[in-house]
């Protein structure tokens, strides 16, 4: 054993020797300084988190492959846009039933059938249906709004079912019995579709292998607040990059359950409207590609729709998604993977999907190891780190960047600014990370819910009150913020360490993890406080 000068010396100094026996003792002073070796032996508890550590990591490699495949896919097609095989000429046009389906959307059920009115179809081809579920105000409001329109002239009909069965999908069954034309189109509640909304679409029913057209989803109030900033990056590098990337390289993609316009025969010869999962929508769209039908998807088309300005609606929302695709993955994936016409590549496509969710699981692992990855990746040394981790976070963080910059830059190309949401948008994801694994596991365990609709408000803009709207529909925020508060202040002890060991080349990704943990928790709290005051003093 190689001992310092000092303690060679006759009369060494007490406190030189207090100092060097506290080095010896703090692991972190004693490796602070020698740092870069990477013959550090690793025990039992080290090869433990270590292997669990790259094993997520690696599964987490694999759908960070399967986004960036989507951006490369987007940039080389993007060019390549949809066109009708032929156009309709007038006296040809083909009649189209307009549903409406609703559940207590007083706020906005006359936003919506006034957009509707304005619809240019001609009249004697248009047929409008409000299937109306609900079991408050909204009843008379929208029998009202309807016997309005019908007044002058318009083919309108008030649907309204006291039986809930089937939720949405039982509706738009319901709905379709009656029903007049041969194209269906679908608005939920919180859409305003522009007059010439079904004039994009219906030329591409001229070719009878079309079933469905789906319009992009664009949104009137992303400007309102930071949540509803982030909920546009976060749905743009859906409808931009994905359902562009999967309809123009020949992948199955989805109808998105409204902005969209579906051909009768289509939602009938493939199984109709079934309610056995969330997501209706999902499920006929690939029950209906499974038998043949082709799909078009505009990306340079719009329908404008009102964001949740609640982040526990918004959580709820994100939840039902979740768990409506792992359904439908569990439902036809049997038949997917074993149908004569699929490519390898269509059926791994589809498997990613609608189970790409089930990660969120593994990010919960990944964020209980973090501290003791860095214990143990700091006994390890500088070496190991350059190795292996930078290389890896480096990658995970080039497939989100890539992802949600491209739906940016494609949309706004002008505003720079909004590359600076990036960082957010992936704190957003992991602060759904407790909420989508619920849903996950739920799904897999045959757990059923009902369908949980995301209220709205008719907030447009930063001046619309949200506060008022809301005293009717309340929602409970549940145990998961709790959840997500303590990951959060686990995460500000995962921030001190790596700072006390001189680590920071983590620390910025550490932060995402606190930010969004953090934000999650904190908005449910805040929003939930306010609401409450707001509530106080309207009583007072």
């Amino acid at each position: 054993m190689n001992l310092p000068l000092f303690l060679l010396q006759q009369a060494p100094d007490p406190e030189q020797v207090r100092e060097h026996i506290r080095t010896l003792s703090d692991p972190i002073l004693r490796h602070g300084r020698d740092n870069i070796s990477y013959i550090y032996t690793l025990d039992g508890f080290d090869w433990t988190i270590i292997v669990l550590y790259f094993t997520i990591l690696a599964l987490l490699a694999i759908l960070g492959v399967y986004r960036v495949r989507m951006v490369y896919q987007f940039w080389r097609y993007r060019h390549i846009k949809p066109s009708p095989k032929q156009r309709f000429a007038e006296s040809d046009l083909p009649p189209i039933t307009v549903q409406l389906p609703l559940f207590n959307e007083m706020y906005v059920v006359e936003r919506l059938v006034e957009a509707v009115s304005k619809l240019d179809y001609p009249r004697h081809l248009l047929e409008v249906q409000v299937l109306d579920d609900s079991t408050d105000e909204t009843v008379k409001i929208a029998e009202a709004v309807v016997n309005k329109y019908k007044a002058e002239g318009l083919d309108i009909h008030y649907v309204h079912r006291t039986d809930r069965t089937g939720f949405k999908a039982g509706a738009l069954e319901a709905g379709m019995k009656k029903a007049k034309g041969k194209l269906m189109a679908i608005f939920d509640a919180d859409f305003l579709p522009r007059p010439d909304t079904l004039r994009k679409m219906v030329d591409y029913f001229a070719d009878d292998r079309i079933g469905m057209v789906q319009m992009r989803w664009s949104h009137i109030n992303a400007n309102y607040s930071l949540l509803t900033r982030i909920q546009e990056v976060l749905l743009d590098g859906h409808f931009v990059v994905e359902q562009t990337s999967r309809n123009r390289t020949g992948a199955f993609f989805n109808f998105n359950g409204t902005a969209g316009m579906w051909r009768r025969e289509a939602i009938e010869y493939s199984g109709g409207w079934q309610h056995d999962t969330l997501t209706e929508d999902t499920d006929l769209s690939f029950r209906a590609q499974l038998m043949g039908w082709k799909f078009v998807y505009l990306l340079d088309d719009d329908v404008p729709a009102e964001l949740p300005v609640e982040v526990n609606a918004f959580k709820a929302q994100q939840r039902r998604w979740a768990k409506g695709l792992v359904q439908v993955g569990l439902k036809l994936m049997p038949r997917i993977w074993s149908h004569p016409e699929l490519t390898f590549s269509q059926k791994l496509e589809l498997f990613f999907r609608l189970f790409g969710n089930c990660g969120a699981m593994l990010m919960i692992v990944l964020s209980i190891l973090h501290i003791p990855v860095l214990i143990v990746r700091f006994n390890q040394g500088l070496f190991h780190m350059l190795l292996f981790d930078t290389p890896l976070m480096i990658f995970a963080t080039f497939s989100v960047v890539s992802f949600y910059g491209t739906a940016i830059y494609y949309r706004y190309p002008k505003e720079k600014w909004r590359f600076w949401l990036i960082p957010l948008a992936m704190a957003m994801g992991i602060g759904l990370i407790f909420s989508n694994t619920r849903a996950v596991l739920e799904a897999l365990f045959g757990v059923q819910s009902s369908f949980v609709r995301t209220p709205k408000y008719n907030v447009e803009s930063k001046k619309d009150n949200w506060l008022q709207a809301a005293r009717k529909y309340r929602r409970k925020r549940g145990v998961l913020p709790y959840i997500e508060l303590a990951f959060a202040l686990y995460f500000v002890g995962a921030v001190a360490y790596a700072i006390r060991s001189n680590i920071y080349a983590t620390i910025p990704f550490l932060l995402i993890f606190l930010l969004g943990y953090g934000y999650m928790a904190m908005m449910s709290f805040f929003q939930g406080g306010v609401r409450k005051l707001f509530n106080f003093f309207r009583r007072g």
